[in-house]
């Protein structure tokens, strides 16, 4: 085997580069290791183009191996790995976007990155993936403008100090305050995903030049790599409209363009132009690609953007560049039978949010390669067709409602009520009714109404804002660059810009970030600047959310469950389990309710008002540690010569002796007791080694034989 190894020190721990024969057909290959955990990138491309596309069709798959974690995992019949888990899926799609903007977007080559998981330490996998894939693309000969490189930043509330590269123990703690991936290249961010704890944007700062600082080291080791192993770049044909169909273009169609797409119509106008055009080059051009003719439209499209926005200050709908579309929340309204249900505009976005409140058994139960645990609040994110005027397959989830239901989740997360305050589990529903850009932060504000529809107490307010940018390249004599930020993309300005910049919120601070850039990154300055005007905006749309419903109900909606708290002596827990689980089955099947017991003794009892009261009562009883001197009435289960077994709980029995049964001499207990019989009983005592309770019945009554 053919091995060549390069190390390196990042944030204070070794990370090496393992190239090899090993993966010898693939264009690019490189394992990296960091500590014990190690990947594999590998990166391959056709060696034809695909027709009859007009998109990069770029694919990254992150595969996880139980192997990795040294465990046999699976279901309980298929041991080995099956569909990706969300975890995985998320960890790609944060390769993908950091890998994706530093290719030309004209390339019809296919190109798939695959990031193979051999082993997992105490180090986070996802970090090593972006680097690897950077690095197997950088060397091999596939042509693209990395590297990039990815850095986590981790702090806590009780320490000042920034962590770099942060173990999984240190995520885990409830302290933490900032949990942040962050990608570059050059001196620039081009891909966050950041989740925190209402942190301030100097924080945030800081948090983006400790990175950076890294991400130069990382940058000038696979360079330093590149240059003694890496492959020379293919030449690859780059698609291009024939002068022909540029001609005809600006005879037919530029003139018209401006004032499409900036009618304040709305995207319809411009897509009737487009085919317009297409049904043009298709009559007058009929040998020529039409794909070709769609592609160079959109260039003028985007060309034409950039230049009104930068130069002009001028947007398709004809908002200022600090300008929010119309809002409008409402909360409830929509069923009874619903827990909790939140309505949000941002002009042509429309939310629907639902909450569903449940107890501690619906929590879901995390069973990966990296995680294990339970998960008592989410939120899934739907994007059915119709909410962008069109037909297509319904069912199931793709990686984009996966990632934009993780980062709204991400974002509310900070503001949901401890489970020793609210012990339900709770889920949100985001249903995008009406789509016309930022869906994901649309779905942030819906799930807030709802949550305070709901009756959800939760922290404060959270709100969301897309923010977008235009962007001159920079000038190489001054080195300065023009451009121009938006608050509050939509369609045209979504699909052109240069930066989707999303960031969550409360009055206090940031809970939640995420960037994806269609340029090779934005200086930190840019991005300050952003971060500064999205705060201005969010602001504003909090100040709807709280017009709708200003704090969360004092009530639950009479439709959801009702949880009931107790504290059992952990000694006691076993009681209430009974044999084979007897007294906790009966106590379900007799009430209604569910039951479920912790290891500390804390007993969450769920059901409607009723049920759960009912099975309060009964595991009370259950556990109830009897005192000298208490009265009950119980039930003989048991005579002997020396007295009688009562039963004074649900599985507690004390002995009746049968000199405390009556003021006289009893000769024989059968004489005045049978078994099933009901009598008043004092406790005598409780002996404190053995737990035996003694009982009195002429302590409670002498005269109860004589009433009998």
């Amino acid at each position: 085997m053919n091995t060549q190894e390069f190390s390196a020190e990042i944030g204070g721990k070794k990370l090496t580069a393992t190239v090899s024969d090993l993966v010898e057909n693939a264009n690019g290959a490189v394992i990296l290791t960091y500590g014990n955990t190690s990947v594999l990138a590998t990166a391959v491309m056709s060696e034809k183009e695909r027709d009859g596309i007009d998109f990069f069709p770029l694919t990254v798959d992150y595969e996880e191996r139980f192997y990795a974690a040294g465990q046999i995992l699976g279901s309980k019949f298929v041991r080995r790995e099956g569909r990706p888990s969300d975890e995985a899926i998320l960890s790609g799609r944060v390769v993908d976007r950091t890998i994706r903007p530093l290719f030309d977007s004209r390339l019809r080559r296919e190109m798939q990155i695959v990031i193979t998981v051999l082993s997992l330490g105490a180090d986070d996998p996802d970090i090593l993936a972006v680097n690897a894939a950077s690095l197997a693309l950088a060397i091999s000969d596939i042509p693209w403008s990395g590297p990039a490189s990815a850095i986590r930043i981790g702090k806590s509330k009780n320490e000042s100090r920034l962590f770099i590269n942060p173990e999984y123990s240190f995520r885990e703690k409830p302290d933490i305050e900032l949990d942040a991936v962050i990608c570059g290249k050059n001196g620039a961010i081009n891909m966050i995903e950041a989740g925190a704890t209402e942190i301030s944007d100097t924080l945030m700062k800081e948090a983006f030049g400790a990175a950076l600082a890294e991400i130069e080291k990382l940058e000038a080791f696979q360079k330093e790599i590149v240059d003694k192993i890496g492959k020379p770049k293919a030449a690859v044909a780059l698609p291009e409209a024939p002068d022909a169909v540029k001609a005809l273009f600006r005879e037919t169609i530029e003139k018209r363009l401006l004032d499409a797409l900036f009618s304040g119509v709305g995207k319809e106008r411009i897509h009737a132009l487009k085919d317009e055009w297409l049904t043009l080059v298709k009559e007058k051009l009929p040998e020529e690609n039409a794909l070709l003719a769609a592609a160079h439209y959109e260039e003028a499209v985007n060309s034409l953007l950039h230049t009104e926005a930068i130069k002009n200050e001028r947007r398709p709908d004809g908002r200022a560049m600090n300008e929010l579309r119309p809002l409008s929340a409402r909360a409830g309204g929509i069923s009874s039978v619903l827990h909790g249900t939140g309505i949000f505009y941002r002009g042509g976005t429309h939310i629907l949010s639902v909450v569903t409140l449940g107890g501690p058994q619906d929590a879901q139960i995390i069973d990966g390669m990296e995680t294990k645990g339970k998960k008592r609040f989410m939120h899934h994110y739907n994007f059915p067709p119709f909410s962008v005027g069109e037909t297509g397959r319904m069912g199931g989830t793709n990686r984009r409602m996966i990632g934009h239901g993780a980062l709204a989740e991400k974002a509310l997360v900070p503001v949901i009520p401890p489970k020793d305050i609210f012990p339900y589990t709770i889920r949100i529903v985001s249903e995008v009714m009406s789509s016309n850009g930022s869906s994901s932060m649309g779905s942030v504000c819906g799930g807030t109404v709802a949550l305070m529809d709901a009756g959800v107490p939760i922290k404060t307010p959270v709100a969301g804002i897309a923010m977008g940018l235009m962007m001159e390249a920079r000038d190489g004599n001054s080195g300065t660059q023009n451009y121009k930020i938006l608050t509050d993309i939509q369609g045209p300005e979504d699909e052109h810009g240069d930066m989707d910049f999303k960031v969550a919120g409360t009055k206090d601070g940031i809970t939640a970030v995420q960037m994806d850039v269609k340029v090779e990154g934005v200086p930190l300055g840019i991005l300050m600047e952003a971060f500064e005007k999205a705060r201005e905006a969010r602001l504003r749309i909090l100040d709807v959310l709280t017009s709708a419903l200003p704090a969360p109900r004092p009530d639950l909606s009479p439709a959801a469950p009702r949880i009931f708290t107790l504290k059992s002596p952990v000694d006691k827990i076993g009681l209430i389990i009974g044999p084979g689980g007897k007294t906790i089955n009966k106590i379900v099947e007799e009430t209604g309710a569910t039951i479920d017991i912790e290891e500390d003794g804390t007993v969450f009892i769920t059901g409607t008002k009723d049920s759960a009261l009912a099975a309060q009562m009964r595991v009370e009883e259950v556990i109830h540690e009897f005192k000298p001197g208490e009265k009950v009435d119980g039930t003989v289960v048991k005579i002997v010569d020396f007295g009688a077994f009562v039963r004074i709980g649900p599985s507690t029995d004390g002995l009746v002796h049968i000199s405390e049964m009556a003021p006289w001499r009893v000769e024989r207990v059968s004489d005045i007791l049978k078994e099933g019989d009901t009598v008043p009983v004092i406790v005598k005592d409780v002996d404190k080694q053995s737990g035996k309770i003694s009982l009195s019945i002429k302590g409670y009554d002498p005269n109860f034989f004589k009433k009998k």
